[in-house]
């Protein structure tokens, strides 16, 4: 494991604004991410963790606090900054898949690195590799409408790990899944967080994926505790 976290979250506080009430709901969250580490994050609904997702992924502005990401902090970055940075070193999975509908499954995967400037041919090159590697060889041209959900998914992630991205964040990557598709979706995870050195944070209500990541913590009352019996 590297010496060196590759993400860090520093006394992360967030509070919003319901007509005349204001609504704490980080409150001091604190989270170092080592190379390769799988870290699952769990809580009640409405506990925050997608907005802590977000905020760790520069997708949201914390109130106070700090993100640190490859040793940069977002908070010295300007929002052009921080944009490059998250298409260099982050990588993103959500419940929904969130792919476009017009372009294929290679095309899809190849959208950060054309984003980031890289030859098209590059790019799907890259891509098709990657859907190779998620066992989607034969789906390269299929686009997501011609795909099962469980394929969405895979396309997905395969999207999320093509910029060799230093972390994955993944929020409910299983939640829209029948238990099996589920359970292959999370072992494909696991293989490969393992193969490729990635370090994945994921926001999950699914028990047997938290409980393969290599370490779980749970939101409540605004900050990040390891589980006990009175969490989820």
């Amino acid at each position: 494991m590297s010496p060196e976290p590759v993400l860090i979250a520093r006394s992360v506080h967030k509070s919003f604004t319901q007509g005349s009430k204001t609504i704490a709901v980080l409150t001091g969250a604190h989270l170092e991410v080592f190379t390769g580490e799988r870290v699952a994050i769990v809580g009640l609904s409405g506990s925050g963790k997608s907005t802590l997702l977000h905020i760790l992924g520069g997708l949201e502005v914390a109130d106070k606090g700090e993100i640190i990401i490859g040793g940069k902090s977002l908070m010295s970055l300007r929002e052009s900054e921080v944009d490059m940075l998250r298409n260099r070193s982050l990588g993103f999975v959500y419940q929904f898949h969130h792919l476009l509908s017009d372009f294929s499954a290679v095309e899809n995967v190849a959208m950060p690195l054309l984003i980031r400037g890289k030859s098209r041919t590059d790019a799907l090159a890259k891509a098709g590799s990657l859907l190779d590697q998620v066992g989607l060889s034969e789906r390269l041209k299929h686009k997501p409408g011609q795909l099962s959900g469980g394929e969405r998914q895979r396309v997905a992630i395969a999207r999320a790990l093509v910029g060799d991205p230093l972390c994955v964040m993944a929020d409910e990557p299983t939640g829209n899944l029948d238990e099996k598709t589920a359970d292959d979706v999370n072992s494909l995870i696991m293989s490969l967080s393992s193969e490729l050195q990635t370090s994945f944070v994921i926001v999950t209500h699914n028990h047997d994926l938290a409980n393969r990541m290599d370490r779980i913590l749970t939101l409540h009352n605004g900050v990040l505790n390891k589980p006990d019996s009175g969490t989820e």
